[in-house]
């Protein structure tokens, strides 16, 4: 499609967009009495307007019902999580019994490395990503110290190319390949959160597995973002958040993905929880732990009621507008309208020492709907700015400001008026 840079086509399009009515499911933040234009659900997902209505539901039961809730309530809490399972099962490209809505996500990363890292002789090395969100370093870290390696010797980074922002898949390969015989695991974000790009998560399974690995992914900035295939590509875990993309609000609950047979080896290693124990005879109090052969069996606790029905809301809205297929259609053209936006205020400009370099890879194929700019010659000023003027977006250290027009709830026309907003202040600047 040829963009124009206009408030007719951007509305144009808002007009055809299968998906227009699912922006009224949302909440916005207001500025000067008008929607704010709001670009960070790569961060933190707008409130959907059900979600009150969904935690007034657990509440009238409580209060109603108090412990029989867990049994009579609307939505029994006893097997609240089980709501979830095929509806997140499709958005995640999993079977039925490989996902679990349960925790967090640092947490079930940590869960999940109990079982997943497991290294024995000289296979104990880690592969990831040199510029993985802090929370995934920290776990790594302690992670191989609890075996107790080096992190500095146990974890191999995996860096772009020196004058590159992004990661090139045949350098992950080889990476794998050249250290096969020392990897116990292969662990990436399956977007990387700074940069936005999208990993090549089949071929780095595939190259891990070749080489007798086991490869798992923090899906935080892929779940509810792009279509993923966790069980085609034979990944063996996953993790994520749901309270970016997945509208699920702050601290939210997580999911985790565990391959089909891995789930039914009751014999792998994982933490115990009375969740986790065989449902059939968990009342029996019986002093064995029995997993469940599911994902199930890698609970703890009982669900988070008044979190899960937040994520309840949201998910609902997923299966309304027919999950990830039609949202990733609209995510592509919305994030490809931001990229010519930004591109056409670089040339007016004309100013080669105060541009918005896009470090987000160009091919649609390597990104979701975030662009990752460094405001070149105005930093962290021009993000300032851009908040001040009630533009949404958020700042990363060094120097990376993420824009995420997300498909469900940002329209064309916040992606124009960003660019009216973006212009005016540059040219200020200049």
């Amino acid at each position: 499609m040829k963009f124009t840079n206009s408030l007719a086509f951007a509305k144009e399009q808002d007009k055809k967009d299968p998906l227009k009515k699912f922006r009224k499911k949302f909440l916005f933040p207001q500025y000067k009495g008008s929607d704010a234009l709001y670009f960070v659900g790569n961060s933190l997902g707008l409130q959907p307007a059900s979600v009150s209505k969904y935690i007034q539901v657990e509440l009238d039961d409580w209060a109603k019902l108090a412990s029989e809730g867990h049994f009579d309530a609307h939505n029994p809490w006893y097997s609240y999580h089980e709501i979830f399972t095929k509806p997140v099962a499709k958005l995640m490209g999993a079977k039925d019994d490989e996902v679990i809505i349960m925790n967090q996500l640092t947490l079930n990363l940590h869960l999940l490395m109990v079982s997943f890292y497991r290294p024995k002789g000289k296979r104990y090395k880690i592969v990831c990503e040199s510029n993985a969100f802090s929370s995934d370093n920290y776990a790594l870290q302690t992670q191989v110290q609890l075996h107790g390696y080096n992190p500095a010797d146990a974890i191999i980074e995996v860096a772009p190319r020196k004058g590159e922002h992004t990661l090139r898949t045949e350098d992950i390969i080889k990476t794998i390949n050249k250290n096969a015989d020392e990897i116990a695991l292969v662990l990436f974000g399956g977007i990387n959160y700074l940069t936005g790009q999208v990993l090549d998560m089949p071929r780095i399974t595939a190259a891990a597995h070749k080489a007798g690995i086991l490869c798992g992914f923090d899906l935080a900035h892929a779940a509810g973002n792009i279509e993923v295939k966790l069980h085609d590509w034979d990944v063996d875990f996953a993790c994520w958040c749901t309270y970016k993309y997945f509208n699920s609000g702050p601290g939210a609950v997580a999911g985790a993905y565990i391959n089909q047979r891995h789930v039914k080896n009751i014999r792998l290693l994982r933490l115990g929880g009375w969740w986790g124990y065989d449902k059939k005879t968990r009342f029996i109090m019986d002093k064995k732990f029995i997993p469940m052969k599911s994902a199930e069996g890698w609970q703890l606790s009982n669900a988070p009621v008044l979190s899960m029905a937040a994520h309840k809301a949201s998910v609902d809205i997923f299966t309304e507008a027919g999950g990830m297929p039609p949202l990733r259609k609209k995510s592509l053209m919305l994030t490809a309208y931001l990229e010519f936006i930004i591109n056409r205020i670089n040339e007016k400009i004309k100013d080669k020492n105060l541009k918005l370099e896009i470090i987000t890879p160009i091919d649609p194929a390597q990104r979701g709907c975030q662009l990752s700019i460094i405001a070149q010659g105005i930093g962290k000023d021009f993000y300032n700015a851009l908040t001040k003027a009630g533009v949404f977006c958020d700042w990363r250290n060094p120097n990376v400001i993420r824009l995420a027009p997300v498909p469900l709830y940002n329209s064309f026309e916040d992606v124009w008026k960003f660019g009216q907003v973006a212009e005016k202040l540059l040219l200020q600047t200049k």
